[in-house]
């Protein structure tokens, strides 16, 4: 069958049959997430809404490695330490914008989240409607490692995985598998990379859940819901002190490595992810939490946690941040309200038509494609 491709530095679309793919096109970066990607992904998303001949949408990553390991996390660095904020801040709302776009897209929206899945990569991913995920799938928020606060969704997602598991994740920053991934609903599907071609073939004539459902295969077995009790009974705390303190009572080896996973990450990212997933868990939609987030986000970037890590984990690589301030007990409860009050140069919108049309059309995620 033929197909049209136009072809971008950074992202690739192509219509085969009835479907519409979209390929990150950084490989070498990981795929990591650009303003520019950003834009050109809405656009295809908004213009394929309206061409009854794309049935379907597919988004995937170029190379073997990575579906898409985050944001552009040294431009973001670089407007920390030498700009206003000001870049970050119009790349935030755009994306975030992107974010609530693909959650109420009215058309099956399916993502291989192969490779590694980080940050903005689970934004673009975990919010749609079929999310495949492979043996090589390895999922993470990695942000309170930078000094930064999960976001794109993240803490929606999060705050309603089983128990405290959501909260686990976005404490430790780490990392999870395919199994795992399903079980905290970050995930729908599973099926083996050699097959993935297959499928994204099978989307061009036949219905997404239809398609998915003919080659799906069982997925491993999670390993975090075989540990939910002692991690509920810990990251149910009030606080992340006490969530530490819980887990040093704990006489297994892998609660004493789980603590000091959550120690060595800055202090003030911990307890403002705490607080912002407690929130998320009372927020009614989507949206509400990115705008939430959006706040926490331009407020990270003027905090020197998010420079400082950035420069130790990504940049001078010494793995050795310096935190500020370097202790929990040094984080004020003032301090963390602050992160969620209004922006005075305007908090996050989204285009009301968009809210109008997810409204009106039966979720995809809930009915046949």
């Amino acid at each position: 069958m033929s197909a049209t491709v136009e072809t971008t530095t950074e992202v690739l679309l192509e219509k085969r049959g009835r479907l519409g793919h979209i390929i990150l096109n950084r490989p070498r970066a990981l795929n990591a997430l650009t303003h520019t990607m950003v834009t050109l992904i809405h656009t295809a998303l908004d213009e394929w809404e309206c061409d009854d001949d794309v049935q379907t949408v597919l988004l995937t990553g170029s190379g073997e490695r990575a579906f898409c390991a985050g944001g552009d996390i040294v431009s973001l660095y670089r407007d920390a330490k030498e700009g206003d904020g000001q870049a970050s801040a119009a790349f935030w709302r755009d994306e975030y914008r992107l974010n609530a776009r693909i959650a109420s897209y009215p058309k099956p929206y399916v993502a291989f989240m192969d490779g590694v899945v980080l940050g903005g990569g689970i934004g673009l991913s975990a919010h749609g409607s079929h999310r495949v995920v492979t043996e090589r799938s390895s999922l993470g928020l990695p942000e309170t490692g930078i000094g930064f606060i999960p976001d794109v969704g993240g803490t929606w997602l999060l705050s309603r995985a089983p128990g405290e598991l959501g909260t686990y994740l976005g404490l430790t920053a780490g990392s999870v598998g395919a199994g795992d991934a399903i079980a905290l609903g970050l995930a729908d599907s599973y099926l083996p990379s050699d097959q993935l071609e297959q499928l994204a073939t099978a989307l061009e004539a036949t219905p997404a859940d239809e398609a998915i459902a003919a080659v799906t295969a069982a997925a491993p077995e999670s390993k975090l819901l075989a540990q939910r009790e002692w991690i509920d009974a810990a990251f149910s705390a009030a606080t992340v002190t006490e969530i530490v303190q819980r887990l040093r009572s704990l006489a297994t080896d892998e609660a004493q490595s789980v603590a000091d996973q959550v120690a060595a990450k800055s202090p003030t990212a911990l307890a403002v992810t705490l607080e912002s997933l407690r929130r998320a868990r009372g927020l009614g939609d989507l949206e509400a939490v990115l705008i939430q987030e959006f706040r926490v986000s331009v407020r990270a970037m003027a905090m020197p946690d998010f420079v400082e890590g950035v420069r130790a984990q990504v940049i001078e690589k010494d793995r050795t941040p310096r935190w500020s301030p370097a202790e929990l007990e040094g984080v004020s409860s003032a301090a963390v309200e602050a992160f969620f009050e209004p922006l005075a140069d305007g908090d996050l919108t989204f285009d009301p038509s968009h809210r109008a049309i997810a409204a009106t059309n039966v979720s995809v995620k809930e009915g046949s494609s």
